[in-house]
């Protein structure tokens, strides 16, 4: 297969399967991250969350199994050859956190709303995704670099399955396994989520997702020629990557994060069709929109100083049990609760 289709338009393409799964998730399956937090703080229902927890358990089942048959090698992905720092993931976490709340969505929200035809999440991509390029590899990257200098791992690997395997004798891959048939069976304890089959259906092919994308990105690595890197999902940098490559097409090569990002697009695009919900939206209110704005730039930046946003470290690294992912994940709900608080009761104590 390799000998026909160049590596780097592989990647690309596994990037946009798992891409389309995610997209479809969001539009027919209603699977998103800001959603989730905000029916479980104020709409009194937990199903979306239940549907994370299910997504998680399946990535990290599925991932563990993929390292158990030799299929793929977590030390090979940056969220474990690069030192865990606690106070960006925490700092990083909140900014994006709270940055999602007053966005309205997160990069992968904004995705997906776009390719239900929302003009005013077209502007929140293209946002995210400058500052993310801005804090990465423009003005502010000295300052980020001197701040949190990313340095390579010369000890264990920051992972949980490691440390686990170290403290109970038993192997990374099934303490890993384990512990996400636990997380499944804790969504699946609850019996709305239960009753809905849609629900678990799609929550589980976004877990799926995550994990054909290391599956795939490893194959083509270890198979190929070309170092590319291992990696699966996030839509951060990736989202200002796809920008680049949408401008310079024609001098860098395409990769798996385009593949991803305009997969995410055309599901979102043909789920909105299926329901009938493809419309055309715009802002209607300037302060809104400035909002949107605000909120797009400290996801971006909020993404980068993190190592991955809601769905980059909340899934993508969970799925590995990185360090990084709980610390990370618990953030970025904090930041989220604060903005949604902020929105909807503002910061007056409660009567």
């Amino acid at each position: 297969m390799l000998e026909i289709v160049p590596e780097v338009w592989m990647v690309a393409a596994i990037g946009a399967a798992g891409g389309v799964l995610l997209g479809l998730a969001a539009r027919l399956g209603r699977f998103c991250t800001l959603g989730a937090i905000e029916d479980m703080l104020y709409g009194g229902s937990d199903m979306r969350m239940r549907m994370w927890c299910l997504a998680i358990g399946v990535a990290v089942a599925g991932s563990f199994a993929l390292m158990a048959a030799g299929r793929f090698d977590p030390g090979l992905s940056f969220y474990h050859s690069i030192r865990w720092m606690p106070l960006a993931s925490i700092l990083g976490g909140l900014a994006f956190g709270y940055g999602m709340a007053l966005a309205g969505n997160c990069g992968y929200g904004a995705i997906a709303r776009l390719g239900g035809g929302d003009l005013r999440s077209f502007v929140i991509v293209l946002v995210m995704g400058v500052s993310a390029y801005v804090v990465l590899a423009g003005p502010l990257a000295p300052i980020r670099n001197w701040l949190f200098p990313q340095e390579s791992v010369t000890g264990p690997p920051p992972a949980l399955a490691d440390y686990a395997a170290a403290w109970t004798g038993l192997p990374p891959a099934v303490f890993g396994i384990l512990v996400g048939l636990g997380l499944i069976a804790l969504a699946l304890a609850s019996a709305d989520l239960r009753r809905s089959p849609k629900s678990v259906f799609w929550g589980a092919m976004v877990g799926l997702a995550v994990v054909g994308g290391w599956a795939g990105t490893y194959w083509v690595a270890t198979t190929g020629f070309e170092a590319l890197p291992v990696v699966s999902h996030s839509f951060s940098a990736p989202v200002g990557e796809s920008i680049l490559f949408a401008m310079t097409g024609s001098a860098r090569p395409v990769s798996f994060a385009v593949g991803s990002v305009a997969g995410v697009w055309l599901g979102a695009f043909i789920g909105s069709l299926v329901k009938g919900h493809f419309r055309w939206e715009a802002c209607e209110d300037p302060r809104e929109l400035r909002r949107q704005i605000f909120g797009a730039m400290l996801m971006g930046g909020g993404a980068v100083l993190a190592m991955g946003c809601s769905v980059g470290q909340g899934l993508t690294a969970f799925s590995t049990l990185a360090v990084s992912a709980p610390v990370t994940l618990l953030a970025i709900f904090a930041g989220a609760a604060l903005g949604l608080r902020q929105l909807i009761v503002g910061f007056q104590p409660a009567e």
